[in-house]
Formats: structure tokens, sequence, C-alpha cells
């Protein structure tokens, strides 16, 4: 059942004791940094291999997924602000141990992503730093949890600088390659030849641009941070309303656009795109130092995800400990409003990661980063179907909240669903995704076993859908 009249009327966000001191600014880098990672820059050359340059369709298509659900979430959040995102939506529209389920399991997305950026940073930073990988991973990792631990407003500086870094390179990557494709840039130009002339657009036939999709999916991960640092913005509806629409159709035209580039610039069967797309494609172009440039946007693509990783599981984990679901000692925040408890003890699980990143990379650590790699499509259901519910919800009781709104409600919000669940099962027939398919709902099962177990000795709350309406209070 979902709210009480009472629950669904109330319009003000409840206290948190988070400091509101993130600027638009932030919220609007947030949104792009935590969208725009590493996999633009060096994972895309997989998704060109396999679709060819049709790869732009798969990059629209599944842009055009995540913008539908991060518009489904922004709806909710405008209409009723929860400090607890999408993990409080899926308790209100669906039922607590829904919450309870993505909660933990986004939470554990993101400590095990900590570890997997730091040691990604670290191997970069090899090129010029001779210290141990393990050790390097180990300083990033304590220097991005110091900047969260000072404050929100650290962390919203960072991740402004580190978003600024990649829009600049990536905006400056598009202005070249323009002038390259129109012949204006020095060199010879293929112009948009190379879309065509090796085996045509689609080389490996049309279902190749679906399967893709699979693949791309992910790469737009991460959007949904500015959902969570909401509660800690100056102004919450009007910062989610403008990130889940605005910028993240500025995402999609960056990766469409900068994608549409490298395929023109390079034939998409050239073994360099494999290897690193942008790269050769700045190689093409006569760019000095074209590989010392990526390393370094890379990185603080790299550093980027790393800090809101920090930022997003200690969050996540507090609101959890807010419902009960977690040690209630990880509610509390400092005289800064800093969560410090729910930000180390999601790092300790981030350090030992990394420990067994050096000690176990083909094993414990490999099954570790395929147990969380379907969370994201797991999280996109869910959102769908508490948006389902909560809308209707919120037109019967006070239909004024509803101030931004889905788009073709219900038939858009429901092909949606249905195409994540599609996702889902075109990973069953793809040996390589298949290993992350099951091993995540290994994950999953483990979290609704905790559940089950948490909801038998009588933890869980007769009235948790209520409770929902009062995290933090």
């Amino acid at each position: 059942m979902l709210e009480s009249r009472s629950d669904l009327s109330s319009s003000d966000e409840p206290r948190s004791g988070l400091a509101r001191s993130l600027k638009t600014r932030h919220m609007t880098m947030i949104a792009i940094g935590g969208a725009i990672g590493a996999g633009l820059f060096v994972g895309s050359g997989a998704v060109i291999k396999t679709a060819g340059p049709a790869a732009i369709v798969s990059y629209v298509v599944a842009g055009a997924l995540v913008l539908c659900t991060l518009r489904m979430l922004g709806e909710m959040v405008v209409a009723k602000p929860r400090t607890g995102a999408f993990a409080d939506y899926a308790r209100i529209g669906i039922g607590p141990w829904a919450g309870f389920t993505l909660g933990w399991l986004y939470w554990y997305y993101y400590v095990i992503i900590i570890a997997v950026e730091a040691v990604a940073g670290a191997q970069i930073l090899a090129v010029w730093v001779g210290l141990p990988l393990w050790l390097m991973a180990m300083l990033l990792m304590a220097a991005l949890t110091l900047t969260n631990l000072i404050s929100v407003r650290w962390f919203g500086e960072f991740e402004f600088w580190f978003s600024g870094i990649k829009v600049a390179a990536i905006v400056s990557f598009i202005v070249v390659g323009l002038l390259w494709v129109f012949g204006v840039w020095p060199g010879d130009t293929n112009g948009l030849t190379n879309l065509v002339a090796h085996g045509g657009f689609a080389p490996n036939g049309f279902g190749s641009i679906f399967g893709a999709v699979v693949v791309v999916i992910f790469a737009f991960g991460g959007a949904e941070i500015v959902t969570i640092a909401a509660a800690e913005s100056a102004e919450p509806a009007k910062s989610v309303a403008r990130a889940t629409t605005g910028v993240i159709w500025r995402i999609i035209l960056f990766y469409v656009g900068s994608i549409f580039l490298v395929v023109c610039i390079l034939p998409w069967n050239d073994a360099s795109v494999l290897s690193s797309p942008y790269v050769a494609a700045l190689e093409k172009l006569q760019i000095p130092g074209a590989g010392l440039i990526m390393n370094i946007v890379i990185l603080t693509a790299v550093l980027s995800v790393l800090n809101s990783s920090i930022y997003t599981s200690s969050r996540m984990l507090r609101v959890l400990a807010s419902h009960g679901d977690a040690p209630q000692w990880l509610v509390r925040t400092n005289t800064r409003g800093v969560p410090t408890r729910a930000i180390l003890a999601s790092t300790v699980v981030g350090w030992v990661s990394v420990v067994l990143a050096y000690i176990a990379p083909d094993s414990l650590f490999l099954f570790l980063v395929n147990s969380c790699g379907v969370v994201a499509i797991f999280m996109y259901v869910m959102i769908g179907v508490s948006e389902l519910r909560v809308r209707r919800a919120i037109e019967r009781e006070d239909p004024a909240k509803l101030t931004l709104k889905m788009w073709f409600f219900p038939y858009l919000p429901i092909a949606v669903i249905a195409c994540f669940v599609l996702v889902l099962v075109a990973m069953l027939f793809d040996a390589d995704q298949r290993v992350q398919l099951l091993a995540s709902v290994v994950s999953l099962a483990v979290v609704l076993l905790a559940y089950a177990l948490r909801k038998r000795h009588g933890q869980v709350p007769a009235t948790d859908t209520k409770q929902a309406a009062r995290t933090d209070e």
C-alpha cells in the first residue's frame, strides 16, 4: 500500500542534518561527471567494433532510455523530495523490500567502483610515477576520501573542475573533428565516406546495433547521482529538474557527437579503434602529444568517478541506516553536515577491495566486479515501476505537485521498462555479458535473502512505507 494522504501531501523536504552547500553549477557538473567516465574514451572502441558506424544509433537509443528514466526520477524528486532519492521511491511505490534491495545493491555497486577506479587511476599514473601500483591506488583513495570528509562543498568543487576538464576535452574534440570533416583542418579529409566505405553503415547487420545497446547502456550510468546530491543543494527541485532534462540532453550530444566524429575520422575496422579510439583519432588529425592528452583526460574521468563513488555510497548507506536497514550510528553527521561515519564505512570496503585487486585479481576481485555489473539495469527497472505507482498516487492526492512530468504517461514508462527487461534477456545470449548477469543475480539473491531474514526476525516496521516519508527526521 502506498503512503497515506497526510504523508503524500507533505511538500517539505524532511530535515536531513546534511549541509545544503551545493550550488546549481555543482549540480550540473555532478550530473555530467557521473555520466561521462573513462568508458566513453576507452570502452567506446568495443562498441564501434560491434556495430561499426551504426554505433552512433546504439548511443542514441541507449541515451534515450536513460533520459526517459531520469525524467521519471526527476518527476518524483520534484513532486516528492526525498534525501534517499530512488531507493526511497522504490520503498514508497513498490514496498519496503524494494527500498532495502535497491539501496543495498546500489551501495554495493559503488563501493566496488571505488576500488575499480582507484586501481585504474594507479595504472594511468604508473606512466609518470614509479611508485607501486597498490600504493598509488591507496593514495588516490585517501586523497578523495579526505575531500569528501572535509565538506560536501569540497566534493562539489572537485567534481565541478573534474567534469569541466572532461567537457572541455569533448567539446574541443568535437570542434576539431568538425573542422576536419568539413576540410578546414590541415591535411586530407575523407569527409563522411568512412560512414559507409567499409561494409556499409551497419557492416555487422542491424541486429548488432541493438547488441551494442546492451554495452552502451552502462556508459550512461551515474547521471542519477544528481538526484542523491539534491538533498544537499540550495535549490533541490530546480537543480534536479534542470539536470534530469537539459543536462542529460547535453550528455547524449557529447557521446553521440564525439562517436560520430570518431567513425568519420577512422575506419571502424581499424585496429587502433578497439584499443583507444580517441587517441587514434587525435593522431590521425596530427595533434601533438595525443597519447599524453588523452591519458590526462582519462585520469581526470577516473578521479571524477572515484570522487562521486565515495560520495554516493556514503549517502546511500546513510539512507539505509535512516530506515533501520543499517546501523543507526551511520545516520549521524558532524558539525559541517558531513556523514563522516557513512563515508568511512563505505571506504573500508573500498580499501579491502583494492587489496583483493592485487592479491586475487582474476578470481575474487573479478567476481566482485562482475557481481555488481548489472545493478544499473535493476535500478532502472525499479525506478520505472516506482514512477508508475507514485505518479498515480500523486494524481489522486495532489496533482498540482506534478510540475515536471514524464512524457506520454503511462505508455512511455512501460515501454522503457520493457526495453530494459529486453536488455537483460539479450545479455543471456552473450557469453561475456552472461557472466556479469548471473553474478549480479547472485548479488540480488543475497540481498533479497538478507531482507527475508530481517523481516523474519521482526525488524521491518509494518508502516515502513510511511517511514520513507520521514527519512532522517
